[in-house]
């Protein structure tokens, strides 16, 4: 969860994909859960040697995280809440929903279209994700639909100074009935967990225990290898709103082909170059 959180605010990979080579594997008869948002707040628990090892300062790093997350920083999508904050140091952790904290509240607020849907891809990025990176996905009810935050806890004088209670909202029946109009937010949204949700379920490989993080040579493009039921799929995840792309080259050296498929826009991909959109994850597998 943090380190998803932290690519999404930096734009880069690096600390994600360097902690998850390191530190992603367990015992066979053990499994990770994975989620994006819970009912409880966002502490930054990296690894302070792992950042170091990047040349990263780990305490400035979570006071510029804090700060892009309760949008104190100048160009921050976020929209969340300190908890527990310490008025001397700035220490805090990070309450608010998927939505608010992706930039779907301020998108919302200022009226903006492209905002908007930037905001929903990088919804739906960080799910794709945790239903695929192996273990058991969670997800946080409300994050179905794109729940933005919830203020009104600040009138209750026994929820007022626990700003948890900002995404621990009560469900809107008005919304719900909104998540199959696939011209709302909530309808992108749902259908588009819907999707990632069927991919999970149709792929034997995204629920095994052999995930093989891939070296992509881009700062913001995440990727790794799932092995399982005698399928080989690849995960590659932009995490930024800039189009990039990646050389297929560096995916021959885990054996594989120059010639996939998107499972999920059941597009095929050949060439020397594969092409993101902003904040596309892409899940190729090897076209016969």
């Amino acid at each position: 969860m943090v380190l998803l959180w932290e690519a999404l605010a930096t734009r880069q990979v690096k600390l994600l994909a360097a902690s998850m080579r390191t530190r992603f594997a367990i015992p066979a008869n053990c499994a990770w859960v994975n989620y994006v948002r819970c009912h409880d707040d966002i502490g930054w628990t990296f690894s302070d040697e792992d950042a170091a090892r990047l040349g990263m300062d780990a305490y400035g790093h979570r006071t510029f995280l804090n700060r892009f997350y309760t949008g104190r920083f100048e160009g921050s999508f976020a929209r969340g809440l300190p908890f527990q904050e310490n008025p001397r140091t700035g220490d805090c952790r990070i309450s608010g929903t998927c939505a608010s904290l992706a930039g779907l509240e301020k998108a919302i607020l200022e009226n903006n279209p492209s905002e908007v849907e930037l905001a929903i891809r990088r919804v739906l990025l960080i799910h794709g994700i945790i239903l695929t990176i192996g273990g058991i996905p969670l997800l946080y009810l409300g994050d179905e639909l794109g729940t933005l935050n919830d203020y009104s806890f600040r009138m209750d004088s026994g929820k007022a100074r626990d700003s948890r209670w900002v995404h621990r909202s009560p469900a809107q029946p008005e919304r719900y009935m909104r998540r199959n109009d696939s011209t709302t937010v909530e309808g992108q949204i749902y259908e588009g967990l819907q999707l990632l949700i069927c991919m999970r379920k149709e792929h034997p490989a995204f629920a095994g225990h052999k995930t093989q993080f891939i070296e992509t040579e881009n700062e913001s493009v995440f990727a790794y290898l799932c092995e399982g039921g005698g399928e080989r799929i690849i995960v590659l995840a932009n995490f930024s709103e800039q189009p990039c792309s990646l050389s297929t080259n560096l995916l021959r050296i885990y054996g594989l082909s120059y010639r996939y498929k998107d499972l999920l826009t059941e597009k095929r991909v050949s060439g020397a170059e594969i092409h993101f959109a902003p904040y596309q994850v892409a899940y190729l597998k090897e076209d016969e």
